[in-house]
């Protein structure tokens, strides 16, 4: 899907994958993010076939006007990964939106592990 808005210049249309690519530069500047990486089995060998998109641990799905964003990530060894998470998330929304103009209904970060 894409996101789509009409305004007095015209039609905009936004893909996902520019979103996913997006989240991915907004997440690799927040601190205490080490990296992304698939969720599971199948996200690794989706990814894979991708043919080497950096884009790997990032999901967007939008709805009408509504973004839904999942990533999966590396946090960094010896920080709150509570508080990088929830800064993560509000990072995410903010820009987000301001870059689409559209609503981020829902952020899922799953931490698959921890690195040094």
């Amino acid at each position: 899907m894409a996101v789509k808005t009409n305004n007095i210049y015209g039609k905009i249309i936004i893909s996902d994958k520019t979103i996913e690519h997006f989240v991915y530069q907004i997440a690799m500047d927040c601190y205490g993010i080490v990296k992304f990486t698939p969720k599971n089995a199948f996200d690794a060998v989706v990814s894979f076939l991708r043919f080497g998109s950096k884009v790997k641990g990032v999901k967007v799905k939008s709805a009408g006007d509504r973004i839904t964003i999942n990533v999966s990530v590396i946090v960094k060894y010896g920080v709150s990964i509570k508080a990088v998470i929830e800064a993560l998330k509000e990072s995410i929304q903010y820009k987000v939106e301001r870059f689409t103009g559209m609503i981020v209904n829902s952020i899922n970060v799953n931490v698959i592990g921890v690195e040094r």
